[in-house]
């Protein structure tokens, strides 16, 4: 930092410095949105002032009424965007314009695509907006003041973007912002009045709050422009979009609007937008985003849902109007009912709140449901980006749990392996005769629950399976214990039972087979003692020679120790399978002086089919090494 005067020097934070350059040199397809990224940030300013002075019971001060001013000056040049909003401190600007000092940034340049007009679209998602300015300005000077602050703590910030910017004290009668930005060569068309209000129509004409600008001439005889015309005019509509008569608003108009509160480019999968009156009166516009923000699994992600009152904005829901497994909803609730100035505290105890939010997760999911029954490719987007999230609520919300459960979706042993398209009343409706378990498998990925071993006799049987890789599915499993009366039952859990789908000669030489390996299953279970329960036969194996389950009928693998990460369950049972070469020679020969280090194979190798750990792999080579020297050296001679 150098100092000259009242002038301090700084240098750009790296991820900034890579932003600047971005703006400068490529993004140049769709050089309008510097303005709505500009006036966006001013309406947040101004909001956010509003909740200040909401939290302090204050008003504001005597700056007129809150609005947003653009305007441009053909002959020096300039385009200046200003706001009497909650304004900022030094230590702020450094904080948010010379750092960048946001979660999102590194995500942004890593989301870049090269195609210029969507990766200009990203800038206002990760929240960059303002470093937009440099995609048509040359130099930018922003001048502020934090409300509360004296006049001459107001500050001004400059920029060429070429890696450093400069701070001033100065004295500045106003609270609020005020960006200059002195527009490069070539940027012609953008010194008009008439364009920089098509701008604000198209991006920016849902905001709420005034946006004026200076009348144009209206002279028009060739006599020279009107210096009347020096009129402020509001040139958006100014009211709520939401407050408005549905039959008034576009498809369009609600697009724009989901994309200036999501800061998403794409338009939304589907809406709903309704007015509740009885005990209370509030009214929900909520959007059904088409993709899955970059922050959706970050523990500190932002809720999705603004509050207003009375069209007032309040604040940004943190899990009271939304719960967490619809965290990906966009849009605003409105009451009449709420005070002004209420706080989270008192968020927490209102009824009327409790009523909203019974409200709106209802509608939410009826509007799910709608989707999922009339645009089914619509859905699939949907359950792709969101799924994962959606599951979260079988667990989450008991009061909702079987709209939910009609909701979700699954990959299936008999289902395109690429797809999750299988919803559980399809699957009760695919049944075989005879079947009265809803059958799953747990796996840590997908592609490893497609391959469990587990899955053989289902597949011999033609009995559809859920296949469940993802981490929520052992919550989704064990918070759903049946679905329209029908059981949900792990292939890896219990005994092999296939009820009425099982013939007599099924059950007898299973039973058989127990007799007959008597000696040999007690031998295993000694070695193995201290690793598993039990080792015993079964007939859901067809090609592999063992497998792990839990002898738990009615819990799955112990949940405690599939988050602990060894992926065996309490119990674990080595079930041998009685038709397989391996177990065959060994039941020959009980008496092999290598059966230990066999039972130890065979459990390592159950054990990582699972999907878990093993506690000692250097063991597991080494004996597996052994045996396969011992059976070429017996080849041999």
């Amino acid at each position: 930092m150098t100092v000259q005067a009242n002038q301090e020097s700084f240098t750009f934070q790296a991820e900034a410095a890579q932003i600047l350059d971005l703006m400068v040199h490529s993004l140049y397809s769709n050089k309008e949105i510097f303005l709505r990224e500009l006036i966006s940030n001013a309406s947040d300013a101004i909001d956010r002032l509003r909740l200040e002075l909401l939290a302090q019971n204050e008003v504001p001060e005597d700056d007129g009424q809150l609005e947003i001013r653009v305007s441009h000056d053909q002959e020096a040049r300039t385009i200046t965007v200003s706001d009497n909003g909650i304004g900022m401190s030094r230590a702020e600007v450094i904080e948010h314009i010379g750092t960048i000092a946001k979660s999102g940034t590194r995500e942004f340049l890593q989301a870049l695509t090269g195609d210029q007009r969507k990766d200009a679209t990203l800038i206002g998602q990760f929240g960059v907006g303002f470093y937009s300015s440099f995609i048509v300005a040359e130099r930018v000077v922003l001048t502020t003041r934090r409300a509360g602050l004296p006049a001459g703590e107001a500050v001004r910030w400059e920029s060429d973007g070429n890696g450093e910017y400069t701070l001033e004290m100065i004295e500045w009668p106003v609270r609020g912002t005020e960006i200059v930005l002195h527009m490069r060569e070539g940027e012609d068309d953008l010194l008009n009045g008439y364009r920089l209000r098509s701008i604000i129509e198209k991006y920016s004409d849902h905001i709420s709050l005034p946006i004026l600008m200076p009348a144009e001439p209206t002279d028009k005889s060739g006599d020279g422009p009107d210096k009347a015309a020096a009129t402020e005019l509001v040139v958006n509509r100014a009211s709520a979009l939401w407050a408005r008569p549905k039959s008034e608003i576009s498809q369009q108009d609600y697009n724009d609007f989901y994309r200036h509160i999501s800061s998403d480019f794409s338009d939304p999968l589907a809406y709903v937008h309704t007015k509740l009156e009885g005990t209370y009166e509030y009214t929900l516009l909520l959007f059904i985003p088409s993709r899955a923000p970059y922050d959706l699994w970050l523990p500190q992600s932002r809720q999705g849902i603004k509050l207003h009152v009375q069209r007032v904005f309040i604040m940004e829901d943190t899990g009271q109007l939304m719960p967490n497994y619809l965290r990906f909803v966009r849009g605003v609730i409105d009451s009449s009912d709420l005070p002004l100035n209420i706080s989270r505290e008192l968020l927490q105890g209102s009824r009327v709140v409790d009523n909203i939010r019974t409200s709106a997760v209802k509608r939410v999911l009826k509007l799910l449901t709608e989707l999922a029954d009339d645009d089914p490719a619509k859905y699939a987007t949907f359950w792709k980006e969101f799924g994962a999230v959606l599951k979260e609520g079988v667990a989450d919300d008991y009061a909702n749990r079987e709209d939910i459960a009609r909701l979700l979706r699954f990959t299936t042993t008999k289902s395109n392996a690429d797809q999750a398209d299988v919803s559980l009343s399809d699957y009760v409706a695919n049944m075989k005769e005879g079947q009265d378990k809803i059958y799953y498998v747990l796996a840590p990925t997908g592609a490893a629950a497609a391959s469990s071993p587990h899955l053989e006799a289902f597949r011999k049987k033609g009995i559809e399976v859920l296949l469940l890789g993802q981490g929520v599915d052992n919550w989704v499993v064990s918070s759903l214990q049946e679905f329209d009366g029908k059981k949900l039952q792990s292939v890896a859990q219990g005994l092999s039972d296939f009820g009425a789908l099982e013939d007599a000669a099924e059950q007898e030489a299973k039973e058989k087979a127990t007799t007959e390996y008597a000696t040999v299953l007690g031998k295993m279970k000694a070695i193995l003692a201290g690793k598993v329960w039990d080792v015993r036969m079964t007939s859901r194996l067809t090609t592999s020679p063992a497998c792990i389950v839990a002898n738990e009928p009615e819990t799955e693998l112990n949940l405690a120790d599939r988050l602990r990460g060894s992926g065996l369950p309490r119990q674990s049972v080595l079930e041998l399978n009685p038709n397989h070469p391996l177990v065959e020679r060994l039941n020959h020969n009980p008496d092999d002086p290598r059966l230990a280090e066999w039972a130890h194979v065979l459990y390592s190798q159950a054990v990582l089919t699972l999907g878990a750990r093993i506690d000692e792999p250097a063991a597991f080579v080494a004996r597996l090494n052994d045996l396969l020297v011992a059976l070429v050296d017996a080849e041999a001679t």
